[in-house]
């Protein structure tokens, strides 16, 4: 093992001289080890420290969206606006799987008052089953063929089967629109990871974890979704009694999500009905925070990607936003995104296209939004105004509506899942990476630009600040004190991020003026845990390294130890408590990886500069250990050697177990495409050290 070496004598000067702290610098806790504080100024907590810091991040790219659209006024500007953001969401989702035979398969009809339902089983992509239910007016009343609308579902777990999608699609048949209700994945018979009894995880969850194991092949859960709602307007074209260029779009909710992309990224969706959904990326923000995986696209807040624009990316196509007043989406974000749709409609001409209907009342499809919504359908798919029809329908049962023969498209035999999509990607460009593996500079250059890590020398170095003598009287008192000096310090980054630590080394009376002498007794290390109050116990490992002979930084890196996330978790605890912040990491284009990775490399460089410019060791555990290898890799003159323990032994993982915890915080967008974890641990050789 190479270790790496430090002036013992220089270290202890540097210690005596830098721990003696102005009362100024004192930082009181009310817990054991704390050593943060409420900022008196910004009365920003230690927890919210992390998302305050991201939040500020995304000020400045909201005031260039503003800046972009006043300078978005010609019809020509507008076009070229449309074409390149179009396809840049595109590729930021991974683009869309090919268009393949849709062998489509009804299984059944049920007959109701007034319209008929066709049970509808079709491959969006080969043996990739999509379940849908297929309301279709009395021909007797309404003659076909007939304008269609697609109903997207939101999150509920029955997906078609649901009572309001129902009386959705019924309203719809009853007033002469075909009506496709489709199950998206993870919800009613198209659940992607059942347990034994046939149950799965709710949607969101689902979602999320399929999203999560997603990122890092640069693919997303909207992908699926968005496919699917497509290759649903391709079967409705391929009928004969369906008018192929008056198809509308209409859902709620996660359902309002697919509407919004779906209006945006296809030309075909002629009216578009999205409810209780859009509202500003900026409100969404600061009040609920990011929402399930497909609800999240990567960097669309660094590209001015943001809900109005999924409105303005199909003007003047008609667009109708059906919203509540109480909603959780902010109601004021969506009366904003609504004005600015509003504005740019009016630039081309077609103003009246884009409407607002709120209802008084908590987030759901509320009948007179449906109502509104079939209306609009109605306007601009069959050229109908005024009052519909809108009597008491009777559900489909479960039984009546199941169009599977187990009830769930995976029962099938030759049956493909998004897991085995991802599977077989991961195998793909595995191949890729081992026929064509990169240079060490390729490699380098690789992590730095996927995990977004900045060169050493464009770091900012930190503020840092001994604690005063108080604290470092309380830590004194601690058990490990009687084995190894304890200097309790903070380390504040460029972007106001606290990163609380402790410095222990051996006792000088533990040493002897030969140790003192011999340099090579000394390695110096950082020890990145799941905080460092907890490292700091007798038996603990920072107590092995000191009886080692070593000096260890131990430190809390961004979301971890004081400064981890308060309040409630992201969707799930499975997700772990910096889900939500790398999620707004994500919507940026960065990552929690290389935020983390800057972190080691500042503490490093600073451990560094005062040992004589020697290498720093890395001794990381649990989540921390995807960023510490990425700090490894692209610092070698500034890393020495890296251990690490329980950590994610690769992204392509995720995709054979699933069902892994916490693992959010440590994926980067589109990684597996030129590496995977594997690939930087053989990169560092002897470097990465097998823990004892």
């Amino acid at each position: 093992m190479r270790v790496s070496h430090f002036s013992s004598l220089l270290l202890a000067t540097w210690l005596l001289a830098s721990c003696e702290p102005s009362s100024a610098q004192s930082q009181p806790s009310t817990s054991a080890h704390g050593l943060l504080k409420t900022d008196s100024a910004s009365n920003i907590r230690p927890d919210q420290q992390v998302r305050q810091g991201l939040l500020a991040q995304t000020a400045e790219h909201f005031r260039r969206w503003s800046d972009d659209f006043e300078k978005r006024v010609t019809p020509q500007q507008i076009e070229e606006y449309q074409q390149r953001l179009r396809a840049e969401f595109i590729l930021r989702i991974g683009g869309l799987p090919a268009m393949t035979p849709l062998e489509p398969v009804i299984t059944g009809t049920v007959w109701r008052s007034g319209y008929r339902v066709e049970k509808l089983l079709f491959q969006s992509q080969p043996q990739f089953y999509v379940t849908a239910a297929l309301f279709l007016p009395d021909s007797q009343r309404f003659a076909p063929p007939w304008p269609a609308v697609v109903i997207l579902c939101g999150h509920s777990a029955d997906g078609k089967l649901q009572d309001g999608y129902q009386r959705g699609a019924a309203l719809a048949a009853l007033n002469g629109l075909a009506a496709l209700i489709v199950d998206p994945i993870g919800q009613g018979e198209r659940l992607q990871l059942p347990d034994s009894s046939g149950k799965s995880l709710s949607p969101t969850v689902e979602h999320t974890v399929v999203g999560t194991a997603a990122i890092p092949l640069g693919w997303n859960t909207a992908r699926w979704m968005i496919h699917d709602a497509m290759r649903s307007i391709d079967y409705l074209q391929s009928r004969q009694d369906i008018l192929p260029e008056r198809i509308g779009a209409m859902g709620n909710s996660g359902g309002g999500t697919q509407v919004s992309y779906l209006m945006a990224l296809d030309p075909r969706v002629r009216a578009a009905a999205p409810s209780c959904y859009l509202t500003a990326v900026e409100r969404l923000l600061e009040t609920i925070g990011p929402q399930d995986a497909e609800q999240n696209i990567f960097g669309q807040i660094a590209i001015g990607l943001d809900h109005a624009d999924y409105m303005m990316l199909r003007a003047p196509q008609p667009t109708l936003i059906a919203c509540a007043t109480r909603d959780f989406f902010d109601i004021g974000g969506t009366w904003s995104s609504y004005r600015q749709a509003k504005r740019l409609y009016e630039r081309l001409g077609h103003g009246r296209h884009v409407e607002l209907v709120e209802v008084e009342a908590e987030h759901g499809w509320h009948p007179q939004l449906r109502r509104t919504s079939v209306q609009f359908m109605l306007q601009h798919l069959a050229g109908r105004l005024g009052e519909i029809e809108d009597p008491q329908v009777q559900p489909l049962t479960a039984e009546e509506m199941q169009v599977t023969p187990a009830g769930q498209v995976l029962q099938i035999a030759d049956a493909r899942s998004v897991l085995d999509h991802m599977r077989d990607e991961c195998q793909r460009l595995a191949a890729l990476r081992t026929q064509q593996p990169l240079s060490t500079e390729a490699l380098i250059d690789a992590a730095r630009q996927r995990a977004g890590i900045r060169r050493l020398d464009l770091i900012p170095q930190p503020d840092v600040r001994w604690c005063a003598q108080a604290t470092i009287d309380r830590f004194r008192d601690l058990p490990l004190s009687s084995h190894a000096e304890l200097r309790p310090l903070i380390l504040q980054t460029h972007d106001g991020i606290e990163l609380p630590g402790v410095v222990a080394r051996p006792l000088k009376a533990s040493r002897t003026p030969a140790d003192d002498a011999d340099q090579s007794l000394h390695p110096v290390g950082l020890f990145l845990h799941s905080g460092f109050a907890s490292a700091l116990e007798p038996d603990g490992q920072v107590a092995q390294l000191v009886a080692q002979g070593r000096t260890v930084l131990a430190l809390d890196v961004r979301g971890v130890g004081e400064t981890t996330p308060g309040g409630k978790h992201w969707y799930s605890q499975r997700f772990g408590t910096s889900a939500g912040n790398a999620m707004i990491a994500y919507l940026l284009g960065q990552s929690l990886v290389g935020q983390r990775c800057e972190d080691c490399l500042v503490a490093a460089r600073w451990l560094s500069g005062h040992t004589g410019g020697q290498p720093v060791d890395i001794i990381a555990s649990g989540e921390l250990t995807i960023p510490a290898l990425h700090a490894a890799v692209v610092q070698p003159e500034l890393i020495g050697n890296l251990e690490i323990r329980d950590g994610l032994k690769s992204w392509s993982e995720l995709s054979r177990a699933p069902l892994l915890e916490n693992q959010v915080s440590g994926v980067v967008h589109g990684a597996l495409q030129e590496y995977d974890l594997p690939d930087l641990e053989a990169h560092l050789g002897a470097r990465l050290v097998t823990p004892q």
